[in-house]
């Protein structure tokens, strides 16, 4: 396939969007309906959102190998032989502005696999872009303030609690401990608000002596991660799925995500950005049926596709 073709996009019948909040749509359009059932998600109460699937035990964990798992969303914990990381960590009940029940935006559809206080002691953590369901500031004042951090261009002031914050550029490195982490490019945008179109975004390679790890952040399809496969061999991409429908210009469809991951060559692949909040139009199921359908025979290189799964390999 010529490097700017992308997969054809495979979209839904209209019917089936939203599907997941019962409202009556008797005399709603079908984008009314959406919305009415984004904002009555948005409203209902925590006791209504589902445990999560699987619960990880990171203190089981050996520090001999790559191990992580998928705490929702975008959030993922990896443990690279002892070197423990946090992806965009988004774990209170709703992602948007304001703080705690005064929180306005999207609320979790499926518990998050651990809680602030259940993780063990971070080393690093990493922010991809600004963007609420990715920096989510609620969490963040969870976390120690004495862990570092990682954003991309133009977002420190939004860690500024945190004492060592390491801004990148596309290209620009960075080591903590012995974990040597690379801003990776990715086609999104970065703005958290209407004026802050300055903020850059993109993703991470992460490697140390125990294993080289991929984490995309948010991307639409783009061929710029097939030259990191062409310099170092992944074992573990970790990539979005979801939020494709109507977003297909900034957020991969889950068939152009996997072809993301074999011209990038990893070994193993994470899909993330799914099942987690209602973000979009697609069911709530569909990207990761699309995805392991995609996959094919080849299913068996896909790891963790429910919330909580813990995943390891050395």
């Amino acid at each position: 396939m010529d490097p700017a073709t992308r997969p054809p996009i495979r979209t839904l019948a209209r019917a089936t969007r939203c599907s997941t909040t019962r409202i009556d749509r008797d005399h709603l359009t079908a984008d009314e309906a959406c919305v009415q059932g984004m904002v009555l998600n948005s409203l209902m109460s925590s006791t209504d959102i589902a445990a999560a699937p699987q619960r990880p035990q990171p203190e089981t964990w050996p520090n001999d190998r790559l191990t992580m798992a998928w705490l929702g969303h975008a959030t993922v914990l990896l443990n690279l032989c002892g070197a423990w990381l946090l992806t965009d960590p988004a774990l209170e009940r709703k992602i948007g502005i304001g703080r705690g029940l005064a929180k306005l935006g999207p609320r979790r559809l499926v518990q998050p696999a651990l809680r602030p206080r259940e993780l063990p002691r971070l080393d690093t953590i990493l922010l991809s872009h600004a963007h609420m369901d990715h920096t989510d500031i609620g969490t963040l004042r969870h976390l120690r303030r004495d862990v570092p951090v990682v954003v991309q261009s133009g977002n420190t002031d939004l860690v500024r609690r945190f004492r060592t914050v390491h801004e990148l550029a596309w290209g620009e490195t960075v080591t903590i401990g012995q974990v040597r982490i690379e801003s990776t490019a990715a086609r999104h945008w970065g703005a958290r608000m209407i004026t802050d179109k300055h903020r850059g975004y993109g993703g991470y390679l992460i490697q140390n002596a125990c294993a080289t790890v991929l984490f995309a952040g948010d991307t639409a399809y783009t061929d710029v991660l097939t030259a990191i496969g062409q310099r170092t061999q992944v074992d573990l991409a970790i990539l979005p799925i979801g939020s494709y429908d109507p977003w297909i210009h900034n957020h991969a469809s889950p068939e152009q995500a996997w072809h993301m991951f074999q011209r990038l060559g990893a070994k193993y692949v994470l899909p993330i950005h799914h099942s987690t909040f209602r973000l979009s139009r697609e069911p709530l199921s569909e990207p990761v049926e699309r995805f392991l359908a995609a996959a094919g025979a080849e299913a068996w290189r896909v790891v963790g596709t429910e919330v909580g799964a813990t995943w390891s390999i050395r």
